[in-house]
């Protein structure tokens, strides 16, 4: 039987929304609407939110929610999930939960968990079918390409394929995949992953993910129907508040 680990990375200082952890969301924090979201998949054994500030940490506390004071210099989520988890080490898989994601729904966290029922997964993260033109050209939609077996050929924020030869409407003809940045690992896989040097590939897309991919790491893309909105911004806000009400 699989013993699963959630973990919430929650910073302060990020640099297009200063503080947006505690911003009130209807009553509550954000970081309390994810945790709470979190929670109600039966699948997780322990949920931690893993932070650097204390303000966060203290407001975890405040609404029964369990913390973690993390270091400083992570450069990302996975690695505050990585320090965690190695304070966890009878835990078998560990699912990384995005912290600005208010509406979590923990049906997209237990089918990542289930495909850990297959011991040849490592790592396993999101993917959606529902794709408009506009989202092939928007680099801030992910896009992805898989293989036969679901695992992951390449990730990127250029269309992928190419639809050159298909410029009416691709759409027709390739089943388009978007990324939904949620990860599950397992545990000594992460503890590999926080290890590897970052490469260029994955320097010049701005994604993580490429690095496992370049130093052989196979990733399992789950398809889902489901979609979340996240709060990157504040213009975010909007639709998010729309949701809640």
């Amino acid at each position: 039987m699989l013993k699963v680990l959630g973990v919430i990375p929650a910073r302060y200082e990020s640099s297009r929304f200063l503080g947006k952890p505690l911003i009130d969301l209807k009553g509550k924090t954000m970081i309390q609407r994810v945790y709470e979201g979190t929670k109600k998949s039966q699948n997780l054994s322990e949920v931690i939110v893993a932070t650097d500030d204390e303000r966060i940490f203290d407001e975890v506390l405040r609404f029964g929610g369990k913390a973690m004071m993390t270091s400083k210099n992570h450069p990302s989520g996975t690695d505050r999930c990585g320090e965690v988890s190695s304070h966890f080490t009878d835990f078998n898989v560990v699912v990384n939960i995005q912290g600005d994601e208010p509406l979590v729904d923990f049906r997209q966290i237990d089918s990542l968990i289930e495909a850990f029922e297959n011991q040849s997964t490592s790592i396993a993260t999101l993917g959606i079918k529902s794709v408009n033109l506009e989202d092939l050209q928007n680099p801030n939609r992910i896009k992805i390409v898989v293989n036969q077996a679901n695992k992951a050929l390449y990730f990127s924020r250029s269309c992928i394929p190419n639809f050159a030869n298909y410029s009416d409407n691709p759409l027709e003809f390739y089943p388009f995949l978007r990324h939904i940045g949620l990860y599950a690992y397992r545990t000594e896989v992460l503890q590999k992953l926080i290890t590897l040097e970052p490469t260029k590939l994955e320097k010049i897309e701005s994604l993580e993910q490429l690095r496992w991919l370049y130093y052989g790491f196979e990733i399992t893309v789950v398809e889902t129907m489901i979609e979340t909105p996240n709060i990157d911004v504040p213009a975010d806000l909007e639709k998010v508040l729309k949701q809640l009400a």
